[in-house]
């Protein structure tokens, strides 16, 4: 469910952009996590990581976050 959860705040953030504004600002999960509760999404951060696929791009995330969620 988490996934499920990642992958349409994701697209959310990608249709509205206000919200990729905003969640591009996030420096830390607990930002990310509090702005995608705010917005009626809920996931935990295991889910974020491998082995599962990355739900978010690049350009949608601050520098510091693309580093720690989309590492190779």
């Amino acid at each position: 469910m988490s996934i499920t959860q990642i992958a349409a705040f994701s697209a959310k953030a990608k249709t509205d952009a206000g919200l990729g504004e905003e969640l591009k600002a996030c420096q830390k999960l607990k930002e990310m996590f509090a702005l995608a509760k705010d917005h009626g999404f809920d996931f935990d951060e295991d889910s974020l990581y491998p082995p599962n696929e990355p739900q978010f791009t690049e350009d949608q995330l601050s520098e510091r976050l693309a580093k720690a969620l989309l590492r190779a």
